[in-house]
């Protein structure tokens, strides 16, 4: 487990280089742009229609909808009610909500899981994204930075939007053909592999030049606390514990649990920015956790796996 953390930190390393090098005078901000729309648009379906096509889809599947729901649920009441304790103003209060909810189940969470327990593992952190974090993301996650949040343009982004998003539509039509056991062509299936391996080195690459160092500030410190409590520890012992009530092996169990300890997602950034939001607090949110994983994945990898 130190060594597969070792390789992804690597990775996000030289996106963190890219940020202060800026070679061929492209920004840091810019790169991602252009990678992260490629791996939306084209690489993640790709490996999802390829993924899904193939998996073993069932039942289990509604179990990791449910499993993901209660997870987010259950870190969303918690910074709620620190946030309500501890008097957090609203741009604040929005700011922690999205980064306490949310974990990073793709851009890191599937290259971990897939370097930890095999091939088998994509198709969990697949569908614990597109069928529970996604979902929830753009419809509470929306809903909260817009009621924190000010001047949201309220037509740019709707409820049901990740319903026509390209990984999600990938998603569908991959279930449909696997559930109606389409043969996938061999020339077809080899043009998806080769696109899908270009996902986690672009993810990881794009995570570290998503890391802002200067929004490590002490200001932000009272603020990002509640969030590493509920992130890193709270929200990964609820869902070892949750887990147990689910009919799923025990390799499917420390894959889900293992998920649910990442850290926060790089997505929320945008909702940060377009709903005036506090995004300083929010970075250092996601830099802070994201260091600390670390630490953390192999901690609750041990205690999942016993």
């Amino acid at each position: 487990m130190i060594s597969t953390l070792w390789q992804m930190f690597a990775m996000i390393a030289c996106g963190v280089a890219w940020r202060y090098w800026r070679p061929g005078g492209l920004s840091a901000e810019q790169t991602r742009s252009v990678l992260t729309t490629v791996v939306y648009y084209l690489l993640l379906p790709a490996l999802v229609l390829d993924v899904l096509w193939q998996a073993d889809v069932g039942v289990h599947s509604l179990q990791y909808t449910l499993f993901g729901a209660a997870c987010l649920s259950f870190a969303m009441a918690c910074i709620w009610l620190a946030g309500r304790l501890l008097r957090f103003k609203p741009q604040q209060m929005g700011a922690v909500l999205l980064a306490t909810s949310f974990p990073n189940v793709t851009y890191l969470g599937l290259p971990v899981l897939e370097q930890t327990f095999g091939h088998w593992a994509r198709s969990v952190a697949i569908q614990i994204d597109l069928f529970a974090t996604a979902p929830a993301v753009l419809t509470v996650g929306l809903a909260a930075a817009r009621h924190y949040g000010q001047d949201g343009d309220q037509g740019r982004e709707r409820f049901w939007s990740f319903l026509v998003a390209p990984p999600f539509l990938a998603a569908m039509l991959a279930v449909a053909l696997n559930l109606y056991r389409v043969p996938a062509p061999e020339w077809l299936a080899s043009v998806l592999q080769k696109l899908a391996a270009g996902v986690v080195p672009l993810m990881l690459i794009s995570l570290g030049m998503a890391l802002n160092w200067r929004a490590v500030t002490l200001r932000n410190l009272p603020y990002v606390t509640p969030v590493i409590l509920i992130k890193m520890a709270l929200m990964p012992w609820f869902a070892l514990w949750f887990s147990q009530y689910l009919t799923l092996d025990q390799a499917h169990q420390d894959a889900l649990v293992l998920e649910m300890a990442m850290p926060c997602m790089v997505l929320g950034i945008v909702f940060c920015d377009r709903y005036q939001l506090d995004s300083s607090l929010y970075a250092m949110a996601v830099t802070v956790t994201t260091l600390l994983s670390l630490a953390t994945l192999p901690f609750w990898y041990r205690i999942a796996a016993g």
